[in-house]
């Protein structure tokens, strides 16, 4: 059994706060999942044990403040499979596009390093746009499990603008040898941010769509960046 309340929360003010709010809340140790709304300004807390909302207040700074319980009551959750794969549909989706795509385009020649290449270029130019339709928020939602953008909060700002410069160079074939190499590192680094994610049971946001999407952090997400891991992995090596 889980237990779940709903509260009202005010004080927060953009997609920044959001991020914020989870993230207080998700330092307590007893709460799983903590799904905040900016539109109806609530917050709804799934917690393993019963929480005051006195504690959970308590982990907030001062400029949110919570009120009574919309409601409040112990539940049998659904299977966590099938919510996930529910929740991850549209990542899902735009996979299915992308290689539908990249199959097109090398229908007259498949030839696999070709098809990779396409395939990762079109996989960054893709997750790029989502970044941006979202911009002032996604460095805010990418800090949360991404460690170089935990320390310097820069590369959060830059990291939509990386992935379309190495789109364009994988499409392009232009400067192959540097786009691998940069593939390996810069996804390296989010994918044990992820792993960390995973391994902790954080329930947090996935930023590889952005913030416009609301996307859970999940196996999924891990086999996302593994994928591409793996074709500039093999490419460097081929």
């Amino acid at each position: 059994m889980k237990n779940i309340i709903e509260l009202k929360i005010s004080g927060m003010t953009c997609n920044g706060c959001v991020a914020s709010v989870t993230k207080y809340f998700q330092n307590i140790s007893d709460v799983e999942n903590a799904d905040v709304s900016l539109e109806s300004n609530s917050v709804t807390i799934t917690s393993s044990h019963p929480i005051s909302i006195e504690a959970l207040q308590k982990a907030l700074p001062e400029k949110y403040t919570l009120s009574e319980s919309i409601k409040t009551q112990p539940v049998e959750l659904p299977n966590e499979i099938e919510s996930d794969l529910k929740q991850l549909f549209p990542l899902f989706l735009i996979f299915f596009y992308i290689i539908s795509a990249t199959l097109l385009i090398n229908r007259s020649n498949l030839n696999v390093s070709d098809f990779m290449y396409d395939f990762m270029g079109l996989f960054y130019i893709v997750f790029s746009f989502f970044k941006f339709l979202d911009y002032k928020n996604f460095p805010d939602s990418f800090a949360m499990y991404d460690p170089l953008a935990k320390v310097i909060p820069a590369y959060g700002w830059v990291y939509p603008f990386i992935e379309t410069v190495l789109g364009l160079l994988f499409i392009l074939r232009m400067e192959l040898q540097f786009a691998l190499y940069a593939t390996v590192v810069i996804l390296g680094i989010t994918t044990v941010g992820v792993t960390k994610a995973l391994l902790n049971k954080n329930a947090i946001q996935c930023a590889c769509l952005g913030t416009a999407l609301k996307l859970p952090m999940t196996k999924a997400t891990f086999i996302e960046n593994s994928i591409m891991l793996f074709m500039a992995i093999w490419m460097l090596l081929a």
